[in-house]
């Protein structure tokens, strides 16, 4: 019996890096706007211009706001909204997540959004890591009808979750794929594939790329603190490609 191959989807912050993920041989993109904050929904010109772009499947992210994942009436009008708008520019998948004040998944109003966004495939996001009880949650997410649950095992990254993300993939069986993510690098991935059993995996690969700026007025800085914006982070080809080839190859 073959060994299926592993998988590598790239959280990607910029069409830039959709591409780079592409040219490295990623089978997906997560497109994310503001990763500093976790991941929001990208503009629709973003999202156009990267489907237009890409032949690998497009996922994007469905999150109107940094910070928590309790979110108003208002903010899920605007989900609903963003979510129309994917389907509308032929985007693959939406990636999502949405919890209770007491920490269950919010499984009324996460099944609204994937009965929407079908025929698109849903991701339940690492919202799921700050849940309350993450079997309890695996069953409630796989109910709402979810593809996928992107996970770091309720750690802080998914290599110091591996024992119980190895324990939710089990618990879900075919039922819904167990995606590994956070802290997933070139020099971990094999040991997370034989300490989990995953076969699909999430990474930003990414590497600084010096600005072309030569001017640069140091007195002032519109970012938070010690952010340097004279380097864009993109993620790099090679490295995705590095990445996929210690995953297959151990």
């Amino acid at each position: 019996m073959s060994i299926p191959s592993v998988l590598l989807e790239i959280c990607a912050g910029s069409v830039t890096s959709c591409l780079a993920a592409q040219a490295g041989g990623a089978s997906r993109v997560e497109f994310c706007d503001n990763l500093l904050e976790g991941g929001t929904t990208p503009s629709y010109g973003a999202i156009l211009s990267a489907r237009d772009k890409l032949q690998i499947a497009l996922n994007v992210i469905i999150r109107p706001r940094g910070g928590d994942f309790l979110y108003s009436g208002i903010e899920f009008e605007v989900m609903e909204r963003d979510i129309r708008a994917c389907k509308e520019l032929g985007v693959d998948g939406v990636v999502l997540g949405l919890l209770t004040a007491d920490g269950d998944i919010d499984v009324s109003r996460t099944r609204q959004l994937v009965e929407l966004a079908a025929p698109m495939a849903v991701t339940f996001h690492r919202a799921f890591d700050v849940a309350r009880d993450p079997f309890k949650a695996l069953e409630d997410i796989v109910d709402a009808g979810c593809s996928h649950l992107l996970t770091s095992g309720q750690e802080a990254t998914a290599p110091q979750g591996a024992a119980l993300i190895n324990k939710l993939r089990e618990a879900a069986g075919e039922r819904m794929v167990v995606m590994p993510g956070a802290g997933v690098r070139l020099n971990n991935i094999a040991q997370l594939v034989a300490e989990t059993g995953c076969i699909e995996y999430h990474t930003s690969a990414r590497a600084p790329v010096a600005s072309g700026m030569r001017y640069r007025n140091q007195r002032v800085k519109m970012g938070g603190p010690g952010q340097d914006e004279y380097a864009i982070v993109e993620t790099s080809a090679e490295l995705v490609k590095q990445i996929i080839a210690k995953a297959n190859d151990g």
